[in-house]
């Protein structure tokens, strides 16, 4: 099995430019939702091509809004190997879970085998294959979302059973939840900006998690201080509000 961990740090540690492709759905896209501020994908630029000086390489988002990932795997060209990619990553699985907009819905299983096909297109390139689950949802008003949490093992289950690096979002935003007062333990309102799409903090949060799995920025990294700064506030807010 392909050992993808030093595939990348072996990328990392030859000093050629590198192709980074970022792909999924909106929250990947990373548009209205932080509200003027940088998303995640742009936080992963400035950690490679700022603090770890990486200047050469290029770090491109071809994420859609409202996809998934058969409508990746339909247009695969233009959204990752058009790109020529050394390190691909894949955040899905907020849309394809839903059981009210789909005819017919999508299963489990299928949507498993979409992702382990995407899996091994990427390494058909020669490239790095990153997955991460979603982030969670807040199902009292998204209830369709409901299988989200499902959909986020079968990304487990793919990386697993494929030997990819996981960055786990879902794990991170259900601990962030956790302790934010009774009733309110299984929805992170301090990283959402509606019920499943990720505010700034969220995406600060998300960012965080890709550059610990990756091991981007250094110990004293800034935009890391920065970014765990923000999330750190997003658990408790000042008060009262401005």
């Amino acid at each position: 099995m392909t050992d993808d961990r030093a595939a990348l740090r072996g990328l990392l540690a030859s000093g050629a430019p590198l192709t980074w492709v970022l792909t999924g759905d909106s929250i990947t896209h990373g548009l209205i939702h932080t509200r003027g501020a940088r998303n995640y994908v742009d936080h992963l630029h400035e950690l490679i091509r700022g603090d770890l000086g990486r200047v050469q390489d290029a770090v491109i988002n071809t994420a859609i809004t409202g996809w998934r990932a058969d409508l990746i795997l339909d247009d695969f060209d233009r959204r990752v190997a058009h790109w020529r990619p050394d390190v691909v990553t894949l955040m899905i699985g907020t849309n394809d879970c839903t059981t009210q907009w789909l005819d017919p819905v999508i299963e489990t299983a299928e949507f498993a085998s979409s992702v382990t096909d995407f899996v091994r297109r990427v390494r058909a390139l020669g490239a790095v294959p990153v997955l991460q689950t979603p982030p969670t949802a807040d199902l009292r008003h998204a209830p369709d979302r409901a299988r989200i949490g499902e959909f986020a093992q079968a990304i487990r289950d793919v990386s697993t059973r494929e030997g990819v690096i996981l960055v786990d979002q879902f794990a991170a935003f259900a601990e962030f939840s956790a302790g934010t007062g009774p009733g309110n333990d299984d929805i992170a309102w301090g990283l959402l900006d509606d019920a499943f799409h990720p505010s700034a903090a969220g995406h600060a949060l998300l960012a965080l998690g890709l550059a610990e799995e990756l091991g981007l920025g250094l110990p004293d990294s800034r935009v890391r201080t920065d970014l765990a700064a923000r999330v750190a506030l997003a658990r408790h807010p000042a008060w009262p509000p401005a």
